[in-house]
């Protein structure tokens, strides 16, 4: 199952030093049950590439509360056997849990597949999108407005050979 772990580029620093992404329980996305009913497609790259947008969206939560971070949302794409990876059924359906699965165990970085990174360029909307994610998440459409310019940027792809250049 290929899982999607949002992160930082200090968390990707960390993970670098210490060999794998962890702590656990990690929080990870993948196509899960409720992500295909929700995304109501059967293509699995679409599907693929939903988790992988819910993960962006985790590391822009994960920028909000580290100010220190690069503004540049970090996923890591890793292939885990399937039963590694478990959604939890009680929030199966919950729109803000939505292709949210638990690892219990920590995964080497080098079972890591790529790595999905913001070009330099799209930091200042990660920047003011990270700053303006709690009045977003309270309601204000154009704080709102603001989050969503963030998705207008897509994530760039890397090989895992790339890392050591990422994180300098």
């Amino acid at each position: 199952m290929r899982v999607y772990v949002p992160l930082t580029l200090s968390g990707l620093a960390e993970a670098y030093k210490e060999g794998h992404l962890g702590p656990t329980p990690l929080t990870a996305y993948a196509v899960t049950p409720a992500l295909r009913e929700w995304y109501v497609s059967d293509d699995i790259e679409e599907l693929e590439y939903a988790a992988l947008s819910r993960a962006a969206q985790a590391s822009l939560r994960l920028l909000a509360v580290d100010p220190r971070a690069p503004r540049r949302r970090v996923v890591v794409a890793v292939d885990v056997p399937d039963g590694q990876a478990v959604a939890d059924p009680d929030r199966g359906l919950d729109q803000s849990a939505l292709g949210e699965v638990r690892i219990k165990a920590a995964i080497p970085l080098a079972k890591a597949a790529a790595v999905h990174l913001d070009a330099d360029d799209a930091e200042r909307d990660v920047a003011a999108a990270a700053d303006a994610l709690g009045a977003a998440d309270l309601g204000d459409d154009d704080a709102q407005f603001t989050v969503d310019g963030a998705e207008d940027h897509e994530l760039l792809w890397y090989a895992t050979q790339e890392i050591p250049n990422l994180i300098e």
